[in-house]
């Protein structure tokens, strides 16, 4: 049986106080398992990237409970949350995030360095990524001399390095055409069937569905269609 990595139990989220407080989520019950790959789905404005946040220890929720493995990070102060995050979580954030003084190369190698590998094997793993997501030879371009997709594909690329057992993307493939949308997420896809990676994606994007195990909808806050799958 795979073993339960995120949970979310009656999280509630809540921007602003009084008259102009805004329920972003309200009271999501959510779980993944090891080797699983789900989409969140849902209009604008749903909820989708403010969960996506709290399972990804960015934002903590007002209510409710989520768990990581079996850790209540919910419970937890800010300041431990960096180092969870780099752990056990790889992000894809819609605006790419990437480090502008550093090349493809480096953003990428970046993580692994941070949780101890050696340059030289970072910078190894990272043009094998960079390979893989079909930028081989921008290898050393800096964010500001690729394109909106590129820099996409080096966020991804970044996301994966050292193979975190969680990881979670928003709108991974909102900057790219068919062809990278769709080889993109088959990364992502074999991430949690060959690796027993759970990987959990926002998306827009109807061309993806048949790749899911779960299709989970978000409708004003709440989820409407926990259990729809890819096959329905």
């Amino acid at each position: 049986m795979s073993r339960l990595t995120l949970r979310a139990e009656g999280v509630t989220k809540t921007y602003g106080t009084g008259a102009v407080a805004m329920q972003a989520l309200r009271g999501v019950d959510f779980q993944a398992s090891e080797g699983e790959f789900v989409l969140l789905t849902g209009p604008s404005g749903s909820g989708k990237t403010t969960l996506l946040s709290a399972l990804g220890c960015v934002l903590k929720p007002t209510s409710g409970r989520v768990m990581l493995f079996d850790e209540e990070v919910s419970a937890m102060r800010e300041s431990d949350l960096p180092r969870l995050r780099l752990a056990y979580i790889g992000f894809i954030f819609q605006g790419h995030n990437l480090v502008a003084s550093l090349d493809a190369t480096q953003n990428v190698a970046l993580p692994m360095r941070l949780r101890g590998w050696s340059t030289e094997d970072a910078n190894r793993e990272a043009r094998r990524l960079l390979e893989r997501v079909e930028l081989g030879d921008k290898l050393e371009r800096k964010p500001a001399e690729l394109s909106g997709g590129q820099r996409q594909r080096v966020a991804v690329a970044r996301a994966v390095a050292g193979a975190p057992p969680i990881v979670l993307a928003d709108e991974p493939t909102a900057s790219l055409d068919a062809h990278t949308g769709l080889a993109i997420t088959e990364l992502l896809k074999s991430l949690a069937q060959e690796g027993g990676h759970t990987v959990v994606v926002v998306t827009h994007d109807s061309r993806i569905h048949h790749l899911a195990d779960r299709i989970v909808e978000i409708e004003d806050g709440r989820i409407v269609h926990p259990q729809s799958g890819a096959q329905a």
